[in-house]
């Protein structure tokens, strides 16, 4: 590689940096999925359950005022027939 070395130096060698450390894992070493059943869905469960009263509650009771909206503005919309026997 006599021709690369007259070019200069490559992409991942442009700067010498000092006074710093790097870590790195070989692949074969790592795991993609470790213990996903075992720990990641009871950490969902646990973390669902821990906010679920501070979630549902103000869902529940902006449900309800809009549903009770909802009925009454169509319930306000018709008009009353007692209003109307004597116009024939």
């Amino acid at each position: 590689r006599a021709d690369t070395a007259a070019m200069g130096k490559h992409f991942g060698n442009l700067a010498r940096v000092r006074h710093v450390i790097s870590y790195s894992l070989s692949p074969f070493e790592q795991q993609a999925f470790p213990n996903v059943l075992s720990h990641s869905v009871p950490n969902v469960g646990r973390r669902f359950a821990s906010q679920v009263l501070k979630v549902v509650p103000p869902l529940a009771l902006g449900y309800l005022i809009y549903s009770w909206g909802t009925q009454e503005f169509e319930r306000l919309k018709r008009k009353n027939p007692a209003d109307y026997e004597c116009d024939q």
